[in-house]
């Protein structure tokens, strides 16, 4: 099966090779069951492309699509470093994972498929599946009570019949010199794979005789259970979905709200969400402490720089317009907000207080000299004029590269980047027209 879906990706001009790896590996670090496997993909240079210009998506998706073609497969694609992370966070390979816990498997299971079927109608939720719980063939012989007591076998009896037929028993050794084996009788393997030969096998009854043990039990393979999850001592069934195209936290609030409307959960299930969104509301939960304590330490030195509250505020004024030019440049882009967009606007924050307190302290040395605030404002303005103009564009042109790059880690470097680069613009206008006004206005020196 793993043979046809290498035979099928290989044709495509994008990739260079492909190979897979079944099972768990040498180094169990990667505990898997036997009938998974990790298919790695390697492309081609872009250069050797069609269409050197396609987006990676794009080619993702006719990746999918080959892969749809080949039956009894249920795959995701994603990136091997992100799959670790994903499973070290919440022991799931995709980017969301919902998690159903009860007692009762088969209530779990169709809940799961409930879920399923609303995840594939939500937006930006790709690469659906359930785990596979159940569909393991075993071979399950039941005592038949009524009929083996008609006849005086004993359940013992069967057992042991069946722990001899089946698993094998030891029946005495063999030594030759120093050395011993044991001598285990059993069925032979074919034997033990045809019911009818195996319904055959005689089980002693009282008096000496034998029965067949088709007589006394019923034999049948059925599905049986695949595998048993279990997290925190509870039963589990998790149901995953990568996200591409929209941002985790949009997807997740539609799925949630969906699954509410239309998914009952059976008495005594609930649900957890898991994957990259546990570890997005990690993160939010941080910055939501780091965020605010950045902004007061910002406004501490300020004051302990300029010496009063109210210049330390007119310069601070330079973080809310630093802010909107970075929300700005992630809507012009069609990016979502971001743990790294985050990141940038609070190194933003930095640079934009910086090209502040450059200027207000040019202003402020002027009004010491007897100056009035507005004359003040005005000369300190435009003597500082080049060196923020300058300050903003080396800082606007060093993440250029990051803004535009396509490369490895592009998805992080990007959003930073644009914040930066966005609110540099907004912060420096700020800077040169708004923050002399200000303090023209409202400063701590000589009216004019």
């Amino acid at each position: 099966m793993q043979a046809q879906i290498e035979r099928a990706l290989q044709g495509m001009p994008e990739i260079r090779t492909v190979f897979s790896r079944t099972g768990t590996a040498e180094v169990a670090s990667d505990p898997m069951p036997p009938n998974a496997t990790d298919t790695f993909v390697m492309l081609n240079d872009r250069k050797k492309w069609p269409d050197p210009s396609e987006d990676k998506a794009a080619v993702i998706e006719r990746i999918e699509a080959r892969i749809a073609q080949v039956p009894g497969h249920a795959y995701e694609v994603t990136q091997p470093i992100q799959m670790r992370f994903n499973e070290l966070i919440a022991g799931v390979r995709s980017d969301v994972a919902i998690k159903i816990f009860g007692e009762d498997f088969p209530q779990m299971n169709a809940t799961a498929a409930k879920i399923a079927g609303v995840l594939r109608r939500t937006a930006g939720a790709k690469d659906v599946k359930v785990e596979q719980t159940e569909g393991l063939p075993m071979l399950d012989i039941a005592y038949a009570r009524d009929r083996a007591s008609r006849l005086g076998v004993s359940a013992q009896d069967v057992a042991d019949t069946v722990s001899t037929a089946i698993g094998g028993r030891e029946a005495g050794r063999i030594y030759e010199g120093d050395r011993s084996f044991p001598v285990v009788i059993r069925l032979a393997d074919a034997a033990r794979a045809d019911l009818r030969t195996l319904g055959q096998t005689p089980v002693p009854a009282p008096g000496g005789s034998f029965v067949p043990l088709a007589a006394v039990a019923d034999i049948q393979v059925i599905d049986g259970p695949n595998q048993i999850s279990r997290e925190n001592g509870k039963r589990r069934v998790v149901v995953q979905a990568n996200v591409r195209g929209r941002d985790v936290t949009s997807v997740v609030a539609d799925a949630k709200a969906s699954i509410a409307k239309e998914v009952e959960l059976p008495p005594g299930a609930w649900l957890e969400w898991g994957g990259q969104f546990e570890n997005l509301a990690s993160a939010r939960d941080r910055l939501a402490l780091v965020v605010p304590a950045c902004f007061a330490l910002i406004m501490l030195l300020l004051f302990g720089a300029l010496g009063n509250i109210r210049d330390a505020a007119i310069v601070f004024t330079g973080v809310p317009l630093a802010l909107v030019g970075g929300v700005l440049a992630l809507v012009l882009r069609g990016m979502p907000f971001s743990i790294s967009a985050a990141v940038g606007f609070i190194a933003l924050s930095g640079i934009a207080v910086l090209n502040g307190l450059v200027m207000l302290t040019s202003i402020q040395r002027l009004a010491a000299e007897g100056r009035d605030r507005a004359a003040a404002a005005r000369e300190g303005a435009l003597a500082r004029l080049r060196p923020v103009a300058m300050t903003a564009t080396v800082a606007s042109l060093g993440f250029v590269p990051m803004a535009l790059g396509h490369g490895a880690g592009a998805e992080v470097q990007k959003p930073l980047a644009t914040v930066v680069i966005g609110g540099l613009i907004s912060a420096t206008l700020l800077t040169l027209f708004v923050l002399p006004t200000l303090y023209a206005r409202f400063g701590n020196g000589n009216r004019g």
